[in-house]
């Protein structure tokens, strides 16, 4: 198992793991992700933002980060945050928690760049991915309602409400000292 950037070359591969989520999300009546542009993908693969874990030559599960989210974290966003966005796995790899494979990396790359803080959100009020996050180490900071999705993707538009979940790297590092 190996985790590393991803390379224009796993567009394709990457596609069909955002199909695979958005057929899940349909199933289970989650806030279905758009289909997101290739265009999109690859510019975060150019600006190393989108991240896998593969073993043998397949993508398991995939995810991208941003450095700042301020439409979703507002005052909170003081860049001192990797923020993770579109984790997703591969359906023939599901129930291997990859999550916890997703945190150590976010928090060793974090203690890396020098951010206190690891970041994600979710759409809606899943109980099961909240507490898929808060068993994988994240502290479930509780539900807002976005005011300025205009500019977000569109599933942002179509469901307001996020949880917002976070982890305090530096303070994780004092009390295991």
């Amino acid at each position: 198992m190996e985790i590393s950037t991803c390379t224009v070359n796993d567009v394709n591969e990457i596609v069909d793991l955002y199909e695979a989520a958005r057929q899940l999300q349909t199933e289970r009546k989650m806030v279905v992700w758009p289909a997101f542009e290739n265009a999109f993908i690859e510019n975060e693969i150019r600006e190393n933002r989108q991240w896998k874990i593969s073993m043998n030559h397949t993508i398991v599960c995939n995810w991208a980060i941003t450095f700042e989210d301020k439409k979703i974290w507002e005052e909170r966003d003081n860049e001192n945050a990797i923020y993770i966005h579109r984790i997703c796995t591969h359906p023939g790899f599901r129930g291997n928690r990859y999550i916890e494979k997703i945190v150590a990396w976010a928090k060793a790359y974090a203690i890396r760049l020098g951010k206190p803080f690891v970041r994600l959100d979710t759409l809606g009020a899943n109980t099961k991915l909240i507490e898929h996050y808060t068993s994988a180490g994240f502290t479930f900071l509780g539900m807002v309602e976005l005011t300025t999705t205009a500019t977000l993707p569109k599933h942002y538009q179509d469901e307001p409400n996020c949880c917002l979940f976070e982890i305090d790297v530096q303070k994780e590092m004092k009390s295991s000292r």
